[in-house]
């Protein structure tokens, strides 16, 4: 049980310290409530809850290397600049791509509705 109590703990943390990772709790509540009132179906759902977990997962990864990173130094660094830049960039492909993915999920629900 150790274990999880260290990862608890550490999702509380990213919730109270971290910004993009609120806005990424919130983004995955709304698509809930969406799916939730559009029905989606079941396959909708393992993917949307897939690649929700794949953004929050890997925001998580970069918030630890930006840690990391200053640990070995807060003062200006290129290197670390380069570090902390790709790892935000692996975050941002994958929202772009979380993103493209709610689209194609909730657009022909909508479109019914729209109808």
């Amino acid at each position: 049980m150790l274990g999880f109590e260290h990862a608890f703990r550490g999702l509380i943390e990213m919730i109270k310290t971290e910004r993009n990772f609120k806005i990424q709790v919130l983004a995955f509540t709304l698509v809930i409530i969406l799916g939730f009132v559009l029905d989606v179906s079941i396959q909708d759902w393992l993917i949307l809850i897939l690649v929700s977990g794949m953004v929050m997962s890997l925001e998580i990864i970069n918030s630890a290397i930006e840690k990391i990173c200053d640990l070995y130094t807060t003062e200006k660094n290129e290197k670390i600049r380069i570090i902390k830049d790709i790892s935000a960039g692996a975050v941002l492909i994958t929202a772009l791509f979380a993103f493209i993915t709610g689209i194609l999920v909730f657009l022909p629900h909508l479109k019914n509705i729209i109808k």
